[in-house]
């Protein structure tokens, strides 16, 4: 059993080991933010399983996954479960692998890299810089009760970067909770929807206008948002321009 991160989006971002498993695996368990040049990784003879979660829309709740692993696993079969970015990072990788421990099925995982850093790259916004933020926060904005009860006061501290991770239909409750706590409203932020993928987008506001400029610009989940000094650097520093046909 192999619990597997996809990357961000670009396939050429999977690890070696990573690619490997994809073609040798019998049965692949996969996400929604698996993204379909990863899928087409994957040779045509390997069992696919959806199991992706979109807001308020799960192909099968998360104790069925796990007991679909487990299963699958039991079953002799070389099993993948891929997903997006890194399983241990907001990939409820810890979950699933409890089980397999209490059913006793050995696993291995295999890391990606996780959307904020890959994403951060593609966008033109690095996370961490000598001038702007010394430390970097990764922050869902998506609990398990369905709130984003957080810290806010330490959120709102300077000098940091802020990652939030499926935050994307809270975008206006966590800007304005963030105002509140003391981060001003000029603060750079930016959006950014299907990074690293011919999709890319990158909406890019202060902190006080990012929910207004998103539901402008029409953009939907799935879609990781930055805030922090850094994106003021995203127009200086972007290198991918999908739309442009650059690699």
């Amino acid at each position: 059993m192999y619990l597997v991160g996809a990357g961000p989006g670009d396939p050429e971002l999977l690890t070696l080991r990573a690619a490997r498993l994809l073609i040798e695996a019998d049965v692949l368990v996969y996400d929604n933010l698996v993204s379909q040049e990863v899928l087409a990784c994957v040779p045509d003879e390997v069992e696919r399983i959806y199991v992706g979660k979109k807001a308020s829309n799960h192909a099968l709740p998360q104790h069925g996954i796990n007991a679909l692993l487990v299963e699958q696993a039991q079953l002799g079969k070389r099993v993948v479960r891929l997903k997006g970015g890194d399983p241990f990072i907001f990939g409820r990788g810890g979950e699933e692998v409890e089980e397999l421990v209490k059913a006793g099925v050995p696993f291995e995982v295999i890391p990606g890299i996780t959307a904020a850093s890959g994403i951060g790259a593609y966008a033109g916004i690095p996370l961490t810089h000598r001038d702007f933020a010394q430390s970097c926060v990764f922050v869902t904005g998506h609990l398990k009760d369905g709130s984003v009860d957080l810290d806010w006061d330490m959120l709102a501290r300077p000098r940091q970067t802020l990652v939030f991770y499926m935050g994307i239909t809270q975008l206006a409750t966590i800007c304005d909770r963030l105002v509140e706590h003391g981060l001003p409203g000029t603060t750079p932020a930016a959006v950014v929807r299907r990074g690293t993928t011919r999709a890319q987008r990158v909406v890019t506001s202060d902190l006080a206008g990012l929910a207004e400029a998103v539901k402008a610009a029409g953009i939907t989940p799935p879609a990781l948002t930055i805030v922090g000094e850094v994106v003021s650097l995203q127009s200086r520093l972007a290198w991918f321009h999908p739309e442009e046909g650059d690699a």
